[in-house]
């Protein structure tokens, strides 16, 4: 499984390049703190492959790193995606190194 940082996934949208973000965090979490990515919760990604984008680079995330490793995994496995990137450390790394206004919970 890949993996980006949140320093380069800051360094990505500072730059405007074109990728997908996902989050598979609930409801409820995505309204305490979001970067503004696609939610998808993680119990809806077996129906929601078509919705993954193939064409260019999709960084998912999820609040530490750990759900979001097991839908890349999930989709790397069963679908044969190779653009897929989780993000390490998840809302609490990027609260941590890059907007520490941002909520942990």
């Amino acid at each position: 499984m890949k993996e980006i940082t949140v320093k380069e996934l800051k360094e990505m949208m500072d730059r405007g390049d074109d990728f997908q973000l996902i989050d598979v965090r609930e409801p409820h979490e995505y309204d305490i703190c979001n970067l503004d990515g696609e939610l998808i919760p993680m119990g809806e990604i077996p129906q929601a492959e078509d919705r993954i984008a193939r064409d260019k680079t999709v960084v998912i995330h999820c609040r530490s790193g750990a759900r979001s490793g097991q839908v890349c995994e999930y989709f790397e496995r069963k679908s044969g995606f190779t653009n897929l990137f989780n993000l390490k450390g998840g809302v609490l790394a990027w609260s941590d190194q890059i907007d520490p206004s941002m909520p942990k919970y």
